[in-house]
C-alpha cells in the first residue's frame, strides 16, 4: 500500500506539504500487521498495535494508512533501540518539533516522545513507535493524567495474535479530529463500541475536555 508521512513534520514542528517532508525527512514505506511480527521477532518486552491498524482490526473496514503505529513502555526504549541496531536498524527519536539519531550517543528519550525506525538515512521510515509511560507496572493514559490499568485491560488479542490497544482508547486518542480520516475512523468504529467502552469514552473526555460531543455519549 503507498502512503504519505504520518504528519507534516515531527510532533511539534509547524506544518510542512508532503513534498518537503519528504526532502527534509525522507519517505515512508511501513511495515503492516502482517509483517511486524516478524519484524520484532525476539524482542523480549510487551508491544501492540495502535492507531488506525488498530481501529481497522477491531471494526473489520479497510482504511488507508499512512504509517505503521505500535507502542511499548516507555521503559524499554533502550531494550528496543539496541534490539534493532543489532539487526541493521536506526532509531530516531521526535519529541518537542525536532528529530536526532536515537543511538549511543543520545540516549534519554522522554516517555511521551516517539521513536521512528529506518535502515539508514537513505532509507523510508518503516516504523513509527509512541512510547507509553508505565507507573508500577501499569499502563498509563498520556492524555489522561492519573488515569492507569493493566496492560491487558488497556489491549486485546485479535485472531491474528497481535496485541492491539482498545478501541475506545484509541479514539481517545484521536478525539481532536484534526484530519479527516480521524473523523471517519469515529465515524465507523463508535457504533460498534458496546455500552462499556462508550462509558468509558465518555467518561474520560469528560476529564480533559467537557464539552466535547462525545461527553454525550450514551
Amino acid at each position: 500500500m503507498t502512503s504519505t508521512p504520518p504528519s507534516p513534520a515531527p510532533p511539534g514542528a509547524p506544518p510542512l506539504p508532503p513534498e518537503e517532508f519528504r526532502r527534509w525527512y525522507g519517505g515512508w514505506a511501513p511495515l503492516d500487521p502482517t509483517t511486524i511480527a516478524g519484524f520484532l521477532d525476539g524482542f523480549d518486552r510487551p508491544w501492540w498495535v495502535v492507531g488506525g491498524w488498530a481501529l481497522e482490526r477491531f471494526t473489520g473496514v479497510r482504511r488507508r494508512h499512512e504509517d505503521m503505529d505500535i507502542s511499548i513502555d516507555a521503559a524499554d526504549a533502550e531494550a528496543l533501540r539496541v534490539f534493532l541496531a543489532e539487526r541493521g536498524w536506526t532509531t530516531w527519536n521526535v519529541d518537542s518539533g525536532w528529530l536526532r539519531p536515537f543511538d549511543h550517543r543520545f540516549r534519554d528519550v522522554r516517555p511521551s516522545s516517539n521513536i521512528w525506525v529506518r535502515a539508514d538515512a537513505q532509507s523510508p521510515w518503516v516504523l513509527d513507535v509512541p512510547l507509553t509511560p508505565f507507573v508500577d507496572g501499569l499502563w498509563t493514559n498520556k492524555k489522561a493524567p492519573g488515569q492507569s490499568m493493566p496492560l491487558d485491560e488497556a489491549t486485546w488479542v485479535a485472531d491474528d495474535g497481535l496485541r492491539y490497544l482498545n478501541p475506545e482508547i484509541v479514539l481517545f486518542m484521536k478525539a481532536a479530529q484534526t484530519r479527516s480520516q480521524d473523523v471517519q475512523d469515529a465515524a465507523t468504529a463508535l457504533p460498534l463500541l458496546d455500552a462499556r467502552r462508550r462509558a468509558w469514552l465518555r467518561d474520560t473526555i469528560a476529564r480533559v475536555a467537557p464539552s466535547h460531543p462525545w461527553t454525550r455519549l450514551d
